[in-house]
């Protein structure tokens, strides 16, 4: 199993990076990070983008939820109610769930990377891979990649803020119904607590990490808000009104 993760995660990665410090000016490790993460970006874009869509119809739907738990109160008819309404505007509420299996082995290959791969020279590379004579470890000359960065970590909580604030606009008003009240509750710890615990992760590793989940979470941003200003062009309101959004 693990042979199996090195050669379908781990060494791909591995080697990508390298490939792209190769190609970049001044074999800049950081500018590597920034087109590595591009193009991961690009590969898991129709997840990213499928998860985003459903997102925002799930939001649209609220009100229609709503109706069905006031109007059903057992939860076995709630649940049956909300699949068809989910069949209904075409809206697969695991997506997000399937997305997050899909990067966190990802985002753990890439730690290794960053941890004890690139900058140990230790990565195995393929036949074709050249690597390059020297490594550029300090992003633009000014931060080195192979130690803690706290300007960097920074950066990576306040971009995943950023992030969540835009997909979280509102946190709901506080409510006498136990759900609702949880429901807020979770809102306001993944908008202020999970954006403190990443700059505290991203401050124990190397400064490669956060540069990642930096560029990961700008290019995150980018791609909503670009998906909510079509919406918005197309239905006036920002949300959904039929079954896609392309």
């Amino acid at each position: 199993m693990i042979q199996l993760y090195n050669e379908i995660l781990y060494r791909p990665l591995a080697n990508a990076l390298v490939f792209l410090t190769a190609l970049v000016p001044g074999h800049d490790v950081g500018l590597a990070i920034i087109l590595l993460t591009l193009l991961v970006r690009i590969i898991i874009f129709p997840l990213t983008h499928r998860s985003l869509v459903t997102q925002l119809k799930l939001k649209e739907l609220e009100p229609e939820i709503s109706k069905i738990k006031a109007q059903h109160p057992s939860t076995e008819e709630q649940g049956r109610k909300m699949m068809e309404l989910y069949q209904a505007h075409g809206v697969n509420p695991l997506s997000g769930c399937f997305l997050l299996i899909i990067q966190l082995p990802i985002l753990i290959a890439l730690y290794q990377v960053f941890w004890h791969g690139i900058f140990e020279n230790s990565v195995p590379l393929y036949s074709f891979i050249q690597a390059p004579e020297a490594l550029q470890t300090k992003f633009l000359g000014l931060i080195e990649l192979s130690s803690k960065s706290w300007i960097l970590a920074a950066l990576a909580g306040l971009s995943q803020f950023l992030q969540i604030k835009l997909s979280n606009p509102l946190i709901p008003k506080t409510s006498a119904n136990f759900k609702e009240e949880l429901s807020r509750a979770i809102s306001i710890q993944s908008l202020y607590i999970f954006p403190i615990l990443i700059f505290f992760i991203s401050f124990r590793f190397p400064a490669a990490l956060p540069l990642y989940w930096t560029a990961s979470n700008v290019f995150a941003t980018l791609h909503e808000a670009v998906v909510r200003q079509r919406a918005r062009l197309r239905y006036g309101t920002g949300g959904t009104k039929d079954k896609r959004i392309d």
